[in-house]
């Protein structure tokens, strides 16, 4: 809208300087005019420069700054997933779960089919198969998390101070199935603080399928049974590459 203003305030002062030249300005001072013009016309084309590159700077911007908010978020994720493996539910407990991660182990099981002989009465006796679960040993959670921070996963990257929301609850899957839930997020706006404004505006209220949709990245879910993130594939992939290098 400013940038449409300008060109719309550049090309009504253009008129009234070309109609001011030719009623008033005598012939050996027209050259003046078309300075000014020329000064108008370099200033109105960096000003459109500017207004298309701007959208396309912010992009690239805001991708940076949630890469590293998404890799935190998948860390906590990652914990939350393995506390609820070993305990049967998800915890707000930050220090907890940092410590889980820390000091706790997760049972390696095994599963096995094995046949028993089952008596049936009257002398039958028949070959039942079962499906036994034995546990075989213990790794540490540590062992998931090698080279990732996850003793800082609940600091936002790049906003200083901020903490992850983390917040667990139940939903009721079917009838008479309640499952626990968690939920962490922070909002966009801190993370793009100091950004264009109309922009940052623009990328609260964003749907599309290849944004991140809403006013918060998010992993998790207090609605629904999903330990998902709101973010689109092409961060995952960004993940991956930069991994690579």
């Amino acid at each position: 809208m400013n940038l449409l203003l300008m060109i719309l305030g550049a090309v009504i002062v253009a008129v009234l300087i070309a109609f001011l030249i030719v009623k008033y300005l005598p012939l050996k001072l027209r050259w003046l005019p078309s300075v000014l013009l020329l000064l108008v016309a370099i200033f109105l084309g960096v000003k459109i420069y500017d207004g298309i590159m701007e959208p396309i700077k912010f992009e690239k911007e805001k991708v940076k700054k949630y890469v590293g908010v998404v890799e935190s978020l998948k860390i906590i994720r990652d914990a939350q997933v393995k506390y609820f493996e070993v305990t049967g539910k998800y915890t707000k407990d930050k220090a907890g779960l940092i410590n889980f991660v820390t000091n706790d182990s997760i049972a390696l099981t095994e599963t096995k089919t094995i046949v028993e002989q089952e008596n049936k009465g009257g002398g039958i006796i028949v070959d039942v198969e079962k499906r036994v679960t034995d546990t075989i040993g213990y790794e540490p959670v540590l062992k998931y998390f090698k080279d990732r921070d996850y003793k800082n996963m609940f600091k936002v990257p790049g906003v200083e101070g901020a903490e992850f929301e983390l917040e667990i609850g139940e939903v009721e899957k079917v009838q008479g199935l309640v499952v626990p839930t968690f939920r962490a997020r922070t909002p966009k706006k801190g993370i793009l603080d100091g950004m264009n404004v109309s922009l940052i505006k623009q990328e609260l209220e964003a749907v599309e399928t290849n944004q991140i949709k809403g006013e918060y990245v998010s992993v998790g879910s207090l609605e629904e049974v999903s330990t998902g993130g709101n973010w689109p594939p092409s961060y995952d992939r960004k993940e991956k590459g930069a991994k690579k290098e």
